[in-house]
């Protein structure tokens, strides 16, 4: 993956959570961040 790439992906990911914060609310980002935690949990015992 180059540079440019990496910044593209990181600002639209960026821009996905504010659009996401407005629109919702902040209690949605945390629902999220709760099942991320949960999948990186799941994905390292498969490591």
């Amino acid at each position: 993956m180059t540079n440019q790439i990496a910044i593209w992906l990181g600002l639209l990911i960026l821009g996905g959570i504010i659009i996401d914060y407005i629109v919702v609310g902040p209690e949605h980002l945390l629902f999220l961040g709760k099942k991320l935690y949960a999948f990186l949990d799941w994905i390292a015992f498969w490591r």
